[in-house]
């Protein structure tokens, strides 16, 4: 994946204070929802994603080295996963581990990088 999973990377077209909310986000293989938070915290850069009627009532946080581009003219994020993997990743409580050092270690690990 990233170095650094938790950090936009220079290439995907994110300008520093950009609001993503609304952006519609897109995996390899489809559609996984829209945002509904977003930060760009150094070190602690995230998605929060409702996932609509893909996985009913679910939220997924996806960490920002998953982007692989931004377009900004069609408000759209592109990851560089799977639906599946991203199914597949631990269950989000968003009020348990927004900032929870051990769930976002947990997390990286399932998308194969490590915590930093």
């Amino acid at each position: 994946m990233t170095q650094n999973i938790w950090g936009y990377q220079d290439s995907v077209g994110y300008v520093s204070g950009t609001d993503l909310t609304g952006f519609a986000v897109e995996a390899i293989d489809g559609t996984v929802g829209s945002v509904d938070e977003h930060s760009d915290e150094a070190g602690a850069s995230y998605l929060v994603v409702d996932t609509g009627v893909w996985i009913f009532g679910r939220e997924i946080l996806l960490p920002a080295g998953l982007i692989s581009s931004i377009d900004l003219d069609r408000s759209t994020i592109y990851l560089a996963c799977t639906k599946k993997d991203i199914e597949d990743a631990p269950e989000f409580e968003r009020e348990k581990h927004i900032g929870d050092d051990e769930y976002h270690r947990m997390l990286a690990g399932h998308y194969g990088a490590p915590h930093t």
